[in-house]
């Protein structure tokens, strides 16, 4: 059942705060293989497509398996700090692959399974990557992308019985190999060593490479303890794809470092229903889902699932509205705890266990860096006052902040200056801190000399019953400069119509300061997105004839 937290003391935590990292560190080892030494409990519950059959895979499981894998990519000539790019869905086998290329030092490259063939090529040689290891139905994306792909050597497949010429099958050699590992025969890892290279989304640009080191797992340590609030007893349960940063963050660091169990599910799409009965069935007893899923769940009548099990819940990515909030909290007593970070980051802002939530802020800078609201000097701004999130820069280097955009000198400049790292996105800090998303730098709108957050305008429209995704930018005005559009996306049930439209501009006008209403409302089936499922807004405001 929900739990009730004792306050949360802010001042406190942030003076106690402290994170030893060894000069030496290897996730796979230091943590999944201690653990299953120690206390052999279930580290995975994975649940196929059809929502019923179930692999429980123990963490003395997940070390054997990751130990047969590493031997595998041995077997190859795989070496400390060649790139694998791997595209697996959420499998058991996701974790075999990653804790193999840690063990070994082989750096993983997860990508999400929506990638193109394009997007493979894309990636493969801005990495230089000497492996792909891909599941059965993308075969065909990467035999597309293999001519134009002159360092790709190594070709694994899981769940293909019969690969083609050139592929090596994942089941085949992980049964030939030993589950057997000498740590002390490989190299040994240092904590600054590359661990993972992750691709940020494209928003605005294509994608960066952003890498992430062997300390990156255990700063992850804050992101559980802090706005996860993980235990070992607990089983979470995060919906993300396996390739997308959140993964890290959800599926794979906190969870794992608590000594927790993590829930997995191979469904496809947002099959409200079907979540809801494996929350059930599987005692899930933390959650963290995308504003989208708890929206629809708040246009539901979830009273006839037992959701009792659910003690803390979190959310983070896109506006959430209150009523949400408030449906969630009747129907399971959980607060949804926002939070925020990036691809670059760990979890940086949150709402805590115990701390008090005001709906819309994303909480307080979590314990172990520091964080400010700064102006483009780098100096920080009054309170309420919009600025860039930042980073300060410390000695020794903040935890789980990255260090570069790989090979991209320019990016990284412009990033880190001042003496802080610049996350692209603005916020205002009120005078008790906590800090509230206005948008990306770039999105800001000015309209008749007025500064209007994109955020706060899509806060607003999804508080309405019809709407279901929101996404605003500026459109050049001659009168105005710049007015505010929205494009929109309707809940089931709702059918497009200029009297809706009307009613929409009319309800964000009682709910926020009327010169913030939407003065275009477009209605769309779906919005353009970026294959990690965030709005690409460059492609809208590119159509409204704005900046791009």
């Amino acid at each position: 059942m929900a739990e009730s937290f004792p306050p949360f003391d802010y001042e406190a935590a942030r003076a106690a705060f402290g994170l030893e990292i060894p000069e030496h560190f290897n996730f796979a080892f230091d943590v999944v293989a201690k653990r299953g030494r120690e206390n052999d409990k279930t580290a995975l519950i994975a649940v196929a497509a059809d929502g019923e059959s179930v692999e429980r895979h123990s963490y003395a499981d997940l070390d054997r398996a990751s130990s047969r894998f590493a031997n595998v990519l041995g077997g190859l000539g795989a070496a400390k700090g060649d790139a694998a790019f791997v595209m697996i869905p959420r499998l058991a086998a996701f974790y075999q692959v990653l804790l193999g290329c840690m063990k070994t030092g082989v750096v993983a490259m997860p990508g999400t399974n929506l990638l193109t063939a394009k997007d493979i090529e894309y990636r493969v040689n801005q990495a230089g990557t000497r492996l792909a290891i891909v599941t059965a139905e993308h075969i065909e994306k990467v035999e597309a992308a293999r001519s134009a792909c002159p360092s790709l050597e190594h070709l694994i497949v899981i769940g293909s019985g019969t690969p083609g010429e050139g592929w090596t099958s994942f089941e085949t050699a992980c049964a030939a190999a030993s589950e057997d590992l000498d740590r002390d025969a490989l190299p040994k890892l240092r904590s600054d060593d590359q661990m993972l290279v992750y691709f940020t989304s494209g928003t605005t640009s294509m994608p960066k490479m952003v890498g992430r080191n062997q300390s990156y797992g255990l700063a992850h340590s804050i992101t559980g303890d802090y706005w996860m609030g993980l235990r070992e007893d607990d089983v979470h349960w995060t919906l993300t794809d396996t390739g997308w940063a959140k993964a890290a963050w959800g599926i794979v660091f906190p969870p794992l470092l608590a000594g927790a169990t993590v829930m997995l599910y191979d469904g496809e799409g947002i099959d409200a229903e079907t979540h809801l009965r494996l929350i059930e069935r599987h005692k899930v007893t933390t959650f963290c889902a995308p504003p989208t899923i708890y929206r629809l769940f708040a246009q539901m009548d979830v009273s006839g699932w037992d959701l009792s099990s659910l003690r803390h819940c979190i959310g983070a990515g896109e506006p959430l509205n209150p009523e949400a909030m408030r449906s969630w909290k009747a129907a399971t007593g959980c607060d949804i705890h926002d939070g925020y970070g990036q691809t670059e980051t760990i979890n940086i802002v949150a709402n805590f266990p115990g701390m008090e939530i005001r709906p819309g802020s994303m909480g307080k800078p979590v314990p172990g860096l520091d964080i400010g609201i700064v102006d483009d000097d780098g100096a920080i701004v009054a309170d309420d006052e919009v600025g860039h999130i930042a980073v300060r820069l410390t000695d020794p280097h903040p935890p789980g902040l990255f260090h570069e955009y790989l090979g991209d000198p320019a990016a990284t400049a412009q990033a880190f200056r001042n003496g802080w790292y610049y996350t692209g996105d603005t916020a205002t800090r009120d005078s008790d801190g906590y800090i509230w998303f206005v948008g990306r730098s770039d999105d800001i709108i000015t309209s008749a000399g007025y500064r209007i957050s994109p955020f706060e305008v899509e806060s607003a429209l999804v508080e309405h019953e019809a709407v279901l995704e929101s996404a605003v930018v500026a459109k050049p005005d001659e009168l105005r400069g710049e007015i505010v559009k929205a494009y929109v996306t309707l809940a089931p049930g709702f059918e497009p119509s200029e009297a809706l439209a009307t009613d929409i501009q009319d309800f964000v006008k009682q709910l926020t300061a009327p010169y913030k209403y939407p003065r275009e409302v477009e209605f769309r089936e779906a919005l353009p997105k970026t294959i990690s499922g965030k709005i690409r807004r460059v492609d809208l405001r590119a159509e409204a004839g704005g900046k791009s």
